[in-house]
């Protein structure tokens, strides 16, 4: 007798498409032919129907969820959670789309493509642990920031337009000063413009009074989380929690899916791009990446410009060599970026077989 050969199962890669209210995915075979197409309310159980559905046809090799720093955050986090392979996808590109034409089983299908063709090969963040919790506070902190800036330029405003003789008595105050008295002012009845500017002006310094409150209260929670999640970070000779923050919460809580110092440099937007042709042989400033980590990278070598003798040695040195300050700049980001990785490195060691795609 012959014996009947057995079937493998069909190797299943799912694409998906997040929004606020609902979740659309494609599930496509090893040679990218179309098994199925769905549609699951963004809540637990339609994660849940969604796993079951994928699992319907076949052994499922992998996802490819967009946003998954956003709608597609949950979904990931609960595919990571069922030992699931995923993989971030970024949108798709916008002459395709021209093209093609945009619906939300096209970009669906464009997600699961990514991953068939290998590119989509960056980890989501975990989002689980501290980096998450530093994500969370440093946006609180950050609006709390932004909006006492505003709240402080509307109350020197007024103060530029208000009656003569209110304008006088605030006019010379510093900024301290000025939201003191604000909070203090008595309008009574609004029946005169003085009284109607003395209202406004306290309004808004009892809001930069509680602005200031709220970024008192979460401040030291975040600087203390900062260090507990890494200590030797903010060793690093300019880097400050602020900096600190921002570098951790672009690795997340999975620094494993980095896969080299490279790799990282590519997503901190320091990593040199090629910009030769002809005889010109030169590299350009990286414009990608995550920018709230570049920016924390400059700051650091700003600091270290000003106080680091053997950083302004090597600008001296690179000076004379004819590189341009943006090119130094560039350099030292570079730098700063490779005793960053080392340090989360040593926290949590790297996988090298999965991760993001460096340079």
């Amino acid at each position: 007798m012959t014996a009947v050969a057995q079937r493998e199962p069909t190797r299943v890669t799912v694409g998906v498409d997040t929004h606020k209210d609902a979740h659309v995915a494609v599930a496509k075979d090893e040679l990218g032919r179309h098994l199925g197409q769905t549609t699951v309310p963004t809540n637990p159980r339609g994660y849940r129907d969604l796993l079951a559905w994928a699992g319907t046809h076949g052994e499922v090799e992998a996802w490819g969820v967009e946003g998954t720093g956003s709608y597609g955050a949950a979904l990931a986090r609960f595919l990571r959670s069922s030992d699931q392979s995923v993989r971030e996808v970024v949108r798709p590109n916008r002459k395709t789309r021209r093209h093609s034409g945009k619906s939300d089983p096209v970009d669906a299908e464009a997600a699961a493509r990514a991953v068939l063709a290998g590119e989509a090969t960056a980890l989501p963040k975990g989002g689980c642990d501290r980096a998450e919790m530093i994500r969370a506070l440093r946006i609180t902190r950050s609006s709390a920031l932004k909006a006492r800036t505003q709240a402080i330029n509307g109350l020197k405003a007024l103060v530029v337009t208000a009656p003569a003789e209110l304008r006088e008595q605030l006019r010379s105050l510093s900024t301290t000063e000025l939201v003191g008295r604000c909070c203090r002012l008595r309008p009574g009845d609004l029946t005169t413009p003085v009284a109607a500017t003395k209202l406004a002006l306290r309004c808004l310094a009892r809001r930069v009074r509680d602005l200031e409150a709220e970024i008192k209260t979460v401040e030291p929670r975040l600087a203390r989380l900062i260090a507990d999640a890494a200590p030797d970070l903010v060793g690093i000779f300019g880097v400050g929690p602020e900096a600190a923050g921002a570098l951790l919460q672009t690795a997340g809580d999975n620094p494993e899916r980095l896969r080299s110092e490279a790799a990282f440099a590519h997503l901190c937007g320091v990593s040199p791009i090629q910009a030769s042709s002809g005889k010109t042989v030169r590299h350009r400033l990286n414009r990608g990446g995550d920018r709230q980590a570049n920016a924390a990278l400059y700051r650091v070598v700003l600091v270290r410009l000003r106080h680091d003798e053997k950083t302004k040695e090597y600008a001296r040195r690179r000076t004379a060599e004819g590189k341009s300050k943006k090119e130094i700049i560039r350099c030292l980001k570079r730098y700063v970026a490779r005793e960053v990785f080392a340090v989360l490195k040593n926290h949590v060691p790297p996988e090298p077989d999965q991760g993001l795609d460096g340079p």
